[in-house]
């Protein structure tokens, strides 16, 4: 089992989250983490976001954290030396197919057609980011490509929230979904860890099998 595979089977939901602020790093993972969602993707959106991947990897021992928005080669290394264990893309560029081959940080590849599911296949990667979900088609293309591409599994993203994920949750080629619902940026701001366990609580159960 891949390292990919391994973090996508952990928990239902992903939590897509967004860091302003590196000092709200520690304690949002452990309140994840207490909520039952293990994997937590921070986004490369922000300048705090590699300090605050980097505080996760050193203090929120049973939290597994990668990276969200990776785009370039160089966004996985710096990923990888920040403690990143996996990188999210939106999509998926010869450049990066090349870099992610071999590299210390497993990498979950961005897809939204038929044609790009294939070719990342083709090379390797069999396990992809539905995105962006909605807008892309939902669970009706998802159904639609799991028929001719039986061996390929997606966390869909984007567009996702507390009550369109069952469905995702309960279609045969999904094995997680990302969402950011249970770390609103309200709350973030608040520094109210114990309504975002309670989110996360939520989410942990979730799962349509």
């Amino acid at each position: 089992m891949t390292l990919i595979e391994k973090v996508l089977h952990l928990a239902p939901v992903i939590p897509v989250v967004v860091i302003d602020d590196a000092r709200q790093a520690v304690p949002l993972a452990r309140a994840l983490v207490a909520g039952g969602l293990p994997v937590i993707e921070v986004t490369l959106r922000t300048a705090a976001a590699l300090d605050a991947v980097r505080a996760i990897a050193d203090e929120v021992p049973d939290a597994v954290i990668g990276t969200g928005t990776v785009r370039r080669p160089a966004d996985l290394d710096a990923s990888a030396k920040a403690g990143a264990r996996f990188a999210v893309s939106p999509g998926a560029s010869p450049d990066l197919v090349a870099a992610a081959r071999g590299h210390d940080v497993g990498w979950l590849p961005g897809a939204a057609t038929a044609s790009e599911a294939m070719t990342l296949a083709e090379q390797g990667f069999v396990f992809q980011k539905f995105f962006p979900a909605e807008a892309a088609g939902g669970t009706a293309l998802l159904r639609s490509l799991h028929g001719p591409m039986p061996e390929i599994r997606f966390c869909a993203t984007g567009g996702i929230g507390v009550k369109n994920a069952p469905d995702y949750l309960a279609t045969p080629n999904v094995a997680c979904v990302g969402g950011s619902w249970c770390t609103p940026a309200a709350l973030m701001r608040a520094g109210d860890w114990q309504a975002i366990e309670a989110l996360a609580l939520a989410a942990s159960q979730l799962r349509g099998d």
